[in-house]
């Protein structure tokens, strides 16, 4: 029997399913490596980095889908195959393949309508797209605010702190780090066009910004003890 796209979700179980496929996917696309992965020397772009990412991904859009009124299945299927083929092919190259791998997936797993699995691999080819998100159908547009939303807040700043230990950075660099996050997070806000979006950005961009402020005083106060033990 098929899993039923309108007027159902694709069961939970079929959705575990994926979802496990994918994470062997970028494993394997790592361990098949000689070198451990084409990305090793970036070592959040790790299996692991990237599933996480994904899962990040496929939470918000479907959220935001929920509150939009789009498609939720195609939506977070989309968002599910949309990074699975980064890790081994380049980054220009990685929507297209994707979407041929989602297809590949979707046509041999269970009996989806074509019609689905046309309106998923349409979202992931398209969730590079960087222009106007007025342009592209509700579904792609969830798919990439999600992708964006993903790099702003706690989780962007996070990395971006990990990447001053990869440069041999210390704690002074760091607010200087946030305010990275931040302008790269207010030109994400700039892309995007839902309501539902615009409201997750905004609560988290204000999260970064009160830990730079911490941030800010509480590495002033260590220069300060610094001086007068010296």
């Amino acid at each position: 029997m098929g899993v039923e796209i309108k007027g159902s979700r694709v069961s939970e179980e079929a959705f575990d399913e994926m979802r496990s496929f994918v994470h062997d996917y970028l494993a394997a696309s790592v361990e098949s490596e000689d070198d451990g992965g084409r990305m090793r020397w970036y070592p959040w772009h790790s299996a692991d980095y990237r599933f996480n990412h994904i899962r990040n991904v496929a939470d918000i859009a479907t959220r935001i889908a929920r509150e939009e009124g789009a498609d939720r299945d195609v939506v977070r299927v989309a968002a599910l195959f949309h990074d699975v083929a980064k890790l081994e092919v380049d980054q220009d190259a990685h929507a297209e393949a994707g979407a041929r791998i989602a297809r590949e997936y979707l046509e041999t797993q269970g009996e989806y309508p074509d019609s689905f699995i046309a309106q998923v691999t349409q979202a992931i080819e398209a969730h590079s797209y960087q222009g106007d998100l007025s342009n592209v159908d509700l579904e792609t547009r969830c798919l990439i605010e999600a992708d964006l939303l993903d790099k702003v807040g706690a989780n962007g700043t996070a990395l971006m702190l990990l990447r001053m230990g990869y440069e041999a950075r210390t704690h002074m660099d760091a607010a200087k780090m946030v305010d990275r996050v931040l302008e790269r997070s207010r030109d994400h806000v700039d892309r995007i066009h839902s309501k539902t979006a615009e409201s997750i950005a905004h609560q988290r961009i204000k999260r970064v910004r009160w830990f730079r402020e911490w941030l800010e005083a509480e590495v002033a106060e260590m220069d300060r003890e610094g001086v007068t033990d010296r």
